[in-house]
């Protein structure tokens, strides 16, 4: 089946809509650098630039199969200003443009958590689903866990997926909870690296780590402030929260290397919380011990599920931000399987009407 790509960014949904056997004809995004890295790792030819001027372009490949992608999202996103206003959030309209020009049998647009359950993007959202329903399309919303599709992060994100056989749809819900893996922990999918900065491990953030001198504290130590910055300590044992595109400095994720390295070794962060719970005094900002450190570039691409092997072009700032705005590739490989299924199981009930 063949497919075109919107909102790229450097493929990570990219990746999972190629192994579910998806062939991308034609892609586009507006970061030079993330257009680099998409070819850098064969994912196909993209378009870099603006999109709006671009539409006309996909007059070609009307009926096509699929339409994918996820428009920026910081105009809904509750890590950010949640402005409607935002130029970033006017790329759905976008992305709709797309869909009405190219019909294709399908459609998945990938968004934050908040646009498809906030009150405060009811009337959007209804408006949105409006429109394409009013293009002949039987769309479904769907919230999804990462955790649930074999990805160690608490990344819960909204699909929106739409069918122009009505017959597809049907069985969309119970084929995306066919696909469900559960994720392995942090620790199953970082022990393989090595130590931060070993030659398996080696690009490192080197982002001070200093304690907040008045803590928000929070019933669990993953959660809250009790360090500088927007970047909380990860569970080992657990799973990630929401990688941010923002890495890269204190909003990095903290990682406590003797854990990591020792499911045996004491949890300071663990006992550091513990001891703040029961009303010690903060210690001093700069008493940090040296095992705590950055999450390294390697660590954010395998817990967004990148393979090994993955290529990374530009700078290591935005190396961090192209990681954190991918879909992971595992989530959208599970997407997109079902999807697939959808597809194929409403064109073989359409053969058997026809027939009959």
């Amino acid at each position: 089946m063949q497919a075109i790509s919107l909102f790229s960014g450097a493929g990570g949904m990219d990746i999972g809509f190629k192994r579910a056997e998806f062939d991308t004809v034609w892609a586009n995004d507006f970061d030079s650098i993330a257009c680099e890295t998409f070819e850098a790792n064969d994912l196909g030819k993209i378009e870099c630039g603006d999109f709006k001027l671009l539409l006309p372009q996909l007059k070609r490949f009307q009926g096509i199969d699929l339409i994918f992608g996820g428009p920026p999202c910081q105009g809904f996103s509750v890590a950010g200003k949640m402005d409607p206003n935002d130029e970033r959030s006017s790329l759905i309209n976008s992305f709709i443009s797309a869909v009405d020009i190219v019909r294709p049998q399908a459609f998945v647009m990938e968004n934050v958590k908040a646009l498809a359950t906030l009150s405060r993007w009811e009337e959007l959202r209804k408006d949105i689903i409006k429109r394409l329903v009013r293009l002949d399309y039987s769309v479904d919303l769907l919230v999804l866990n990462a955790t649930e599709f074999g990805v160690p992060q608490k990344r819960e994100r909204m699909f929106l997926i739409g069918f122009l056989n009505k017959s597809a749809s049907l069985t969309l819900n119970s084929t995306i909870l066919k696909q469900r893996n559960k994720a392995i922990t942090v620790r199953e999918a970082l022990s393989h690296l090595g130590p931060a900065g070993s030659p398996t491990n080696p690009r490192i953030c080197t982002a001070v780590i200093t304690l907040a001198a008045k803590p928000i504290m929070r019933k669990s130590p993953y959660a809250g402030m009790i360090f500088n910055g927007a970047g909380r300590p990860i569970d080992i044992d657990g799973y990630a929260l929401t990688l941010p595109a923002s890495m890269g400095g204190n909003k990095t994720p903290i990682i406590d290397e003797k854990v990591l390295q020792d499911p045996k070794a004491h949890n300071w962060i663990e006992e550091y919380h513990s001891y703040l719970k029961g009303g010690g005094t903060p210690y001093d900002w700069k008493s940090t011990p040296e095992h705590l450190r950055r999450m390294t570039v390697d660590e954010a691409l395998a817990l967004q599920t990148f393979p090994r092997d993955f290529i990374l072009t530009g700078k290591k700032s935005a190396w961090y931000r192209m990681i954190g705005n991918a879909v992971p590739c595992n989530l959208a490989y599970s997407v997109a399987t079902a999807v697939r299924e959808c597809l194929v199981s409403s064109r073989v009930i359409y053969k058997q009407d026809q027939a009959a």
